[in-house]
């Protein structure tokens, strides 16, 4: 889900009356509580349950899908929705370049979503051939990040 219309929903509910909201989408589920402390969960939804459909709000943003990539070999794709970045902090050596052979479990990217940096590691080792993210790019759950073959 957009970062944009997760931050719209938790508008909507804290200026209406609703205390609780919870909407399931393809990508995931997003569950709102008003009180003292706003709670906001997401995960990813079993691919067999079907999403109930809901009434169209106002004012949220439109969520474009990831555009498909035609590749060979192993895709690594978003765990998550957030912002992609490619090295630890500004300035910093990038975790890798296209031609970079790495192992299963090296970190390949950090994505920040709800100011939580989230190392992404490889599942598969090989050579990173492609990669299809540029620095500061918001992404998509299930989008994918790089090609390694």
């Amino acid at each position: 889900m957009d970062l944009r219309k997760l931050k719209t929903l938790i508008d909507l509910v804290s200026e209406s009356n609703v205390s609780e909201l919870e909407i399931t989408e393809a990508e995931g589920k997003v569950r709102i509580v008003k009180g003292g402390v706003a709670m906001v969960q997401q995960y990813a939804a079993p691919t067999a349950m079907a999403a109930p459909a809901a009434a169209p709000l106002q004012g949220a943003a439109a969520v474009a899908a990831p555009v498909p990539v035609a590749t060979t070999g192993h895709t690594v794709k978003s765990p998550m929705v957030g912002t992609f970045y490619r090295s630890a902090s500004p300035g910093a050596k990038v975790f890798v370049e296209v031609g970079d052979s790495i192992k299963a479990g090296e970190t390949v990217c950090i994505i920040e979503a709800m100011k939580i940096l989230n190392e992404i590691e490889a599942d598969q080792s090989g050579t990173v051939t492609q990669i299809l993210c540029e620095n500061g790019q918001a992404v998509e759950y299930g989008q994918p990040l790089f090609v390694i073959e």
